[in-house]
């Protein structure tokens, strides 16, 4: 089965996407994946990992023990109202 393909008219979007794939010695697919990925973050306001663990680190402090943060946040689930 063939794999399926993203086709972009724009000359200018092919001429940079082929650019930063040989300059980071990518496949197109990747550059291309990784800065429709960016925009999504970008957009969406999803909070990036490292933004998210820095954020963190300053509300908390350097030494943080998640496991254990997220343990005393659990709340046992009380089933199903029947």
């Amino acid at each position: 089965m063939a794999e399926p393909q993203l086709s972009v008219r724009s000359a200018r979007a092919r001429d940079l996407a082929h650019r930063l794939a040989r300059r980071e010695n990518r496949s197109i697919a990747d550059i291309v994946e990784r800065a429709l990925e960016a925009y999504e973050v970008r957009e969406t306001g999803r909070e990036p990992a490292a933004d998210f663990y820095r954020r963190v680190s300053q509300a908390y402090g350097e030494e943080i023990d998640l496991e254990v943060v997220i343990r005393e946040s659990r709340t046992p689930h009380s089933g199903l109202d029947l």
